[in-house]
C-alpha cells in the first residue's frame, strides 16, 4: 500500500508539473501568437483553365494594379498556402508573367497581392532578355496561357549601376554588357551627371531598360510578338518604388 501510495503521489506531482508547465508554454505562446480569424482567410483556390480563358490582358493588367495598391496599402490577406500547393501540383493556369530583377527587396508575388498558381516569375539580374528568358515568357503566353508579361525594373538597381561604371567581372560582364543600350539611350538625353551616384540618372537608365527589354521581348520572338497584335497579350513595363511599394506602369 505504501508504495502505491508514494508512487500515487508521485503521479499526481508529475502531472501537476506537466499541467503547470503547459500552461506556462501556453502563456508564453499567447504573447507570441496571434490568431487570425477565419474570414479573414483567404481561401480562394488557384485559377482553373475556364477561369484563365475568359481573363483578358487589361483584365488582368487592372487585378495587378489593384493587387499592387493592396500591397503599397498594407491590405495583404493571409491565404491557405497549404490548400493552395496541394490544389494547383495537378495544373497551373496563371494569369500573367513578370520578369522581375534578381534583387531580393522585390518579393515579386506580394507586390501584386498575388498567391500560389497566380503568376509565373522569371528573374535575372536587371531583368534583361536572353534566349532562356525568351523561351520562359514564349512557355508561359503560348503554352501556359498568361495574357500579360510585365517587364518590371526598380528604383536603385545593382545591375544597372554596375552597367553604368562598366564593370568587368567573370560572367557578369556579358549580363551588364546587356544593359549598356539603355545607358547609352539615357546618356543621349539625361541632362546633368551620368554617373551611378545620381540617382536621377540611374532611374532614367532603369526606365530605359525596361523599354529596351519589351522591344527585344517583340524584336526576337515572333511567338509573342503575334500574340500581342492580335490582342491576346499585352506586353508592358513597370518601376517598382522602393520606398512606396508602388509599381508605375508603361508601355
Amino acid at each position: 500500500m505504501r508504495k502505491i501510495y508514494t508512487l500515487g503521489i508521485i503521479g499526481t506531482l508529475l502531472l501537476g508539473a506537466c499541467n503547470q508547465t503547459a500552461e506556462k508554454k501556453a502563456q508564453s505562446n499567447n504573447v507570441d501568437t496571434v490568431v487570425v480569424p477565419k474570414a479573414d482567410i483567404l481561401i480562394s483556390e488557384a485559377l482553373t483553365s475556364e477561369q484563365q480563358e475568359k481573363l483578358t490582358p487589361d483584365s488582368v493588367l487592372q487585378r495587378m494594379k489593384n493587387g499592387n495598391k493592396d500591397f503599397t496599402e498594407d491590405n495583404l490577406t493571409i491565404r491557405n498556402s497549404t490548400e493552395r500547393v496541394r490544389r494547383a501540383s495537378l495544373g497551373q493556369y496563371p494569369k500573367a508573367v513578370v520578369l522581375s530583377c534578381l534583387d531580393s527587396r522585390v518579393p515579386v508575388e506580394d507586390v501584386f497581392h498575388s498567391g500560389i498558381g497566380n503568376l509565373f516569375v522569371a528573374r535575372v539580374a536587371g531583368n534583361i532578355i536572353n534566349d532562356d528568358i525568351l523561351g520562359s515568357l514564349e512557355y508561359s503566353c503560348k503554352v501556359s496561357g498568361a495574357k500579360l508579361i510585365v517587364v518590371l525594373g526598380h528604383e536603385y538597381c545593382g545591375a544597372v549601376k554596375s552597367a553604368i561604371d562598366d564593370v568587368k567581372l567573370g560572367n557578369i560582364t556579358s549580363l551588364l554588357a546587356k544593359i549598356q543600350p539603355a545607358v547609352q539611350h539615357a546618356k543621349a538625353s539625361f541632362k546633368g551627371k551620368t554617373t551611378s551616384s545620381n540617382p536621377d540618372f540611374v532611374a532614367a537608365v532603369c526606365d530605359e531598360n525596361v523599354k529596351e527589354s519589351i522591344r527585344l521581348i517583340r524584336e526576337k520572338s515572333p511567338i509573342l510578338n503575334e500574340m500581342e497584335k492580335s490582342g491576346k497579350i499585352k506586353i508592358i513595363g513597370g518601376v517598382y518604388d522602393m520606398n512606396s511599394g508602388k509599381v508605375e506602369f508603361f508601355n
